[in-house]
């Protein structure tokens, strides 16, 4: 198979190939970059691998960063793009589950291929277009099939990673797992705990956000992998659930989290728990908090201007499609439009601040200030109090005689 019309990532950068092969080594584009356009997907990254050894190509271009010589990987520097190149090479040992005691280097492209994951990702590509397939991984593109190089069992004690690797490309391709990889992945499921949380917790978000999450899901809940991924073992029934839903299709991470933590029925501690176990950032945790608050207060049809206020434009939609999501009836356009509806969006549009109010000698600095200011932004946001100084002014006074 050749490829006659190469993206322009390829394109850009087939004279580094070339000034390879003109050196007398080989080189070859490898990696999900193939794979993807011979799907006829977008890529992103381009990986390029050849039996040149670092310091070999450190004497072809003037240009390198050594950015992982010890693994192979050396960044050549042409005309503002930087490609890595990675030399062929083994590996041995995995005494951690994930990570090679030795690399070794080598000249052929053949046993560089094989230690890769599945056979649509071991696909090699010369400058040229002409694919190299050694494991058959265009056939099982055709048939839609995520299959392991070689051995299954070999390739997970390689890397445990591999196995959410492996429901993740199901998800992302809306593609089946062939059944002796499947097995495999359930024979070892429990080496998934060998691996750092951050890991998986990439793999699984990606799973999630990816074409067909049911397919991923139901592939973790069959092979036990949710057995050996944080507090999913305590809520398997509920997780089972998510499967009842049509068309899960998510935009982005804080969907992803809301719908876990809405479905597992913890409460704000118990979610900032559960999303700190995980590795997840402060940003997500705080916006899952909220749009979980969101969720249910849709549900309960007791989103209040408050409510929305706190939750914000783009939190307030995203938890809006989620309801959609989840089967809930509401009308969409109507809550954004009560959200665009409100007086002020956030506390800096309020017309005065606690600052003014002391210069006006309206109220001396303490706790009382504190107070005075959630009250005005609580009465301005129900559109029981106007948005302007004198009225703010005179809302104080009454307050402080209460």
């Amino acid at each position: 198979m050749q490829i006659k019309n190469l993206p322009r990532e390829f394109e850009i950068a087939r004279p580094i190939m070339q000034n390879i092969e003109e050196a007398g080594f080989e080189a070859y584009f490898v990696g999900g970059s193939v794979r993807d356009t011979v799907l006829g997907l977008d890529i992103h990254d381009v990986d390029i691998a050849s039996s040149a050894y670092p310091a070999e190509i450190k004497k072809i271009f003037k240009h390198t960063v050594d950015t992982g010589i010890e693994h192979g990987t050396v960044m050549v520097l042409d005309h503002g793009n930087g490609y890595e190149i990675t030399t062929f090479r083994t590996e041995s040992g995995y005494q951690d589950y994930r990570r090679p005691d030795k690399v070794t280097f080598v000249r052929s492209l053949a046993e560089d291929l094989k230690r890769r994951d599945f056979t649509i990702n071991a696909l090699a590509m010369k400058e040229n277009g002409e694919i190299i397939d050694l494991f058959d991984g265009l056939t099982d593109l055709k048939n839609n099939l995520i299959k392991a190089v070689g051995n299954p069992e070999e390739r997970f004690h390689e890397d445990a990673l591999r196995m959410m690797r492996a429901v993740r490309f199901a998800s992302k391709l809306d593609f089946m797992v062939e059944v002796n990889t499947l097995n495999a992945i359930k024979n070892h499921s429990e080496l998934l705990e060998k691996i750092a949380v951050e890991r998986i917790h990439t793999e699984f978000v990606k799973m999630m956000l990816g074409k067909n999450p049911l397919k991923g899901i139901k592939d973790m809940l069959n092979t036990n992998l949710c057995n050996y991924v944080p507090e999913f073992k305590n809520h398997l029934s509920e997780f089972k659930a998510v499967l009842n839903i049509n068309n899960l299709h998510l935009e982005n991470e804080s969907q992803v989290w809301t719908l876990i933590c809405y479905q597992f029925g913890l409460n704000t501690k118990q979610i900032k728990s559960f999303l700190k176990d995980w590795k997840t950032s402060n940003q997500i945790i705080g916006n899952v908090t909220t749009m979980v608050c969101a969720l249910r207060a849709i549900q309960t049809k007791s989103l209040d201007n408050m409510l929305m206020y706190h939750t914000g434009r783009n939190l307030l939609n995203s938890t809006v499609q989620l309801a959609l999501i989840l089967g809930m009836s509401i009308d969409a356009n109507e809550i954004i439009s009560e959200y665009d509806s409100l007086t002020v969006k956030s506390r800096d549009e309020i017309k005065i601040n606690g600052s003014r109010l002391m210069s006006l000698g309206l109220v001396k600095p303490g706790p009382i200030i504190g107070k005075l200011l959630n009250a005005i932004e609580l009465n301005i946001v129900n559109k029981a109090l106007m948005n302007n100084e004198d009225s703010i002014i005179e809302f104080t006074k009454k307050f402080l005689k209460e």
